[in-house]
């Protein structure tokens, strides 16, 4: 399901750009507050998310590889997540700009395990009661060049960097097997295991922006990388589409949908294992431009 709803977005984000520049002439306005999108020096997007995710990881011990762990369906969907992403652009010059993303989903989840959940060295017992909370921050800077530029439309290309930082923590009765471990398994009530992945990860896209109306504004955009370096061996997927009413000449409201996807497989110190995480959904959000 997510897969096909990945490849419409970018079907869909790929007509957009190619669209772009054929449309866009027939598409120009003039003397509305949209055209401050494209032209004035700064642009903040604050808002909030409406999505779905899935999140399946594995960590593994000193001396064993364990099997990945679906936490969606382990622990169910999050009721008490928060989900901020804030934008900040600041454009140089006319064709060059900086781009500044973060976002943050924190949440909280407790179940009674229908089978033994095996993190680590920890092996979560069946029939008892686990907590499961996740820490994900995204930091993103990037370079913009806009290498198509018209009074009603933009195209950019970019590159820089996003820096991921996740934790994972789980808490419950377990069996642990370690160092500190006589006669494994020993049992443990109330334990506790916590695990951190930072991982940079650079990143190149397109942008596509065009005014449609004196007051509308579109926007169609995609980042991508494939890398292996050091103890990292990620793939990283950022597409989003998003329309902005600019009510005010420095003020507007906006509706977009963003698909993000991340693979990493990691052999660190304090975290090796794989992740694989997905989110998609609504974003509605305020915008700023002076």
């Amino acid at each position: 399901m997510k897969s096909r709803i990945s490849s419409r977005i970018g079907s869909l984000l790929l007509g957009s750009l190619l669209g772009v520049g054929a449309s866009g002439s027939a598409l120009a306005q003039s003397g509305g507050y949209a055209e401050g999108l494209l032209n004035n020096p700064w642009v903040f997007n604050l808002g909030g998310f409406i999505y779905q995710t899935s999140l399946d990881a594995r960590l593994d011990g000193q001396s064993s590889q364990n099997p990945e762990v679906d936490f969606d369906e382990t622990f169910g969907k999050a009721d008490d997540s928060t989900r901020v992403r804030a934008d900040v652009l600041w454009r140089i010059t006319p064709t060059h700009r900086l781009r500044f993303m973060y976002f943050d989903n924190a949440n909280s989840r407790t179940r009674v395990l229908d089978q033994d959940l095996v993190w680590g060295d920890y092996a979560f017992l069946a029939g008892s009661s686990a907590t499961f909370e996740q820490e994900f921050n995204v930091y993103a800077l990037s370079y913009e060049w806009a290498f198509v530029r018209n009074p009603s439309y933009e195209l950019a290309a970019s590159i820089g960097v996003h820096y991921m930082d996740m934790r994972f923590q789980l808490s419950g009765n377990a069996n642990y097997s370690g160092p500190d471990c006589a006669t494994p398994p020993c049992s443990v009530t109330g334990a506790t295991k916590g695990s951190d992945l930072p991982a940079p990860l650079p990143v190149v896209g397109l942008r596509a922006a065009w005014v449609v109306a004196p007051n509308w504004y579109l926007e169609a955009s995609g980042q991508f990388f494939s890398v292996k370096i050091d103890e990292y061996d990620g793939r990283w997927s950022d597409l989003r589409l998003s329309g902005t009413w600019m009510f005010h000449r420095n003020f507007g409201v906006g509706l977009g949908y963003n698909w993000f996807g991340t693979r990493l497989d990691v052999e660190g110190n304090d975290f090796t294992g794989k992740v694989k995480l997905n989110y998609s959904g609504l974003q509605l959000y305020l915008t700023g431009s002076f």
